[in-house]
């Protein structure tokens, strides 16, 4: 028989019932300096997107892996690099997305300027420089998906037709 408890006693707490903590958010300093904005941010590909209104404008990224590639993303487009380039003279293409040139361009934390660069990259985006920020999903690419290069922010898009079985989370056609 269990040993009855006594009323002021608390249970032990378990500890997956907690909430994750977040990790804490690289370059602070960033969102700080375009408070006035109100941008609100979402996780993306283990790092913080930034977005104002209805456009993302950076990415503030601080991992283990790929290090070179830690710093302040802009949003931006090829035909913007050249002028943003006399603004930013170490920014370049994101290493780990494999590509050599890359719409997206970082402004490295090992960079001698980084913290002067990303404060300018943000009186930038204050200014509402048309150089940084995408809309997401407004993409220039040839081939559209069957909905039409459109999709629902955040949502995976399944017909049906498919399931993702709750057991070993295996993508699974009915």
């Amino acid at each position: 028989m269990s040993k009855p408890r006594r009323k002021d006693e608390i249970p032990a707490l378990d500890e997956s019932l907690l909430p994750k903590r977040r990790k804490p958010v690289p370059h602070a300093f960033v969102l700080d300096a375009i408070a006035s904005l109100s941008p609100y941010t979402r996780p993306m590909f283990g790092c913080l997107a930034i977005y104002v209104k209805d456009k993302i404008v950076l990415i503030l990224r601080d991992k283990l892996t790929s290090a070179a590639d830690n710093g302040v993303w802009l949003a931006t487009t090829e035909e913007h690099h050249e002028s943003l380039r006399r603004e930013f003279p170490n920014m370049r293409s994101i290493q780990v997305l494999g590509k050599p040139v890359t719409g997206w361009q970082v402004l490295p934390t090992d960079a001698s300027d980084f913290e002067m660069a990303a404060l300018h990259a943000c009186e930038l985006v204050l200014a509402e420089d048309p150089r940084i920020g995408k809309v997401p999903g407004a993409r220039t690419s040839r081939s559209k998906s069957k909905s039409g290069g459109k999709s629902e922010r955040g949502r995976r898009m399944w017909s049906a037709s498919h399931a993702v079985s709750p057991v070993f989370g295996l993508f699974l056609r009915r």
